[in-house]
């Protein structure tokens, strides 16, 4: 069964996560540190992460962005307290596949939970392991990427986002289908989480993200992947 790693510093909600986790049938360890949390994502393979935004000794926005730098890429939730969008934009930002806003149902959580860990292939149709798109060098195998030489950190949910387009691509792709085909469910989430990766993408991708020349808006939509 999947591992979870939940990073949460407040006793109640560590055991009420921890508990009906592991009820679910999750493997779960819960740290309530920062810079320890840090530590134990590079030192064991989780399948998820559950991060709490406000933690001691490193905030978990930090965590999330040095995770990616070091090349992690497993999944990240994050719990934050704070209903404002830029938190949840600077989130994903970051790069956090997902995030939910305390106080949350236990209901919504799980479906967040199952739906990240859903790996369903998002197409049938065969598509090669490696794929150049713009400037950047994706392995969709070894889930890697490269420009100009160097490596590119990037969260699963990117690759997936990119390869759903790159398996579609000349196809106008509309935000609602992103979200079932690679977030795997039909939750009413904001569009805007999808927005804001195709933001982050445009930066790996494009030579000038301001002027898009493969990732298009097709406005009132979705989007379109051009070579």
């Amino acid at each position: 069964m999947a591992r979870i790693l939940v990073i949460e510093d407040e006793p109640e909600m560590q055991r009420g996560l921890r508990d009906n986790l592991e009820f679910e049938g999750y493997t779960v360890q819960v740290i309530g540190e920062g810079k320890k949390a840090m530590e134990t994502i590079r030192s064991a393979k989780f399948d998820l992460i559950l991060l709490d935004v406000m933690l001691p000794g490193m905030s978990g926005f930090d965590i999330c962005k040095n995770a990616r730098t070091e090349g992690i890429t497993a999944p990240i939730i994050m719990l934050t307290a704070k209903g404002e969008e830029v938190d949840k934009v600077l989130g994903l930002e970051f790069g956090a596949d997902d995030y939910i806003t305390k106080p949350f149902s236990l209901r919504e959580l799980l479906a967040r939970v199952k739906a990240v860990l859903r790996r369903v292939p998002v197409n049938t149709k065969t598509v090669s392991a490696k794929a150049t798109i713009g400037a950047l060098e994706i392995d969709f195998e070894s889930y890697t990427a490269q420009k100009k030489g160097k490596p590119v950190a990037m969260t699963s949910k990117d690759f997936d986002i990119l390869k759903y387009l790159w398996i579609h691509q000349q196809q106008v792709i509309s935000r609602d289908e992103l979200l079932k085909h690679v977030w795997g469910y039909d939750e009413s989430i904001s569009s805007r989480t999808v927005d804001n990766f195709i933001v982050k993408l445009r930066r790996h991708v494009e030579k000038d993200p301001s002027s898009p020349k493969h990732i298009i808006t097709i406005h009132g939509t979705g989007y379109k992947l051009i070579q």
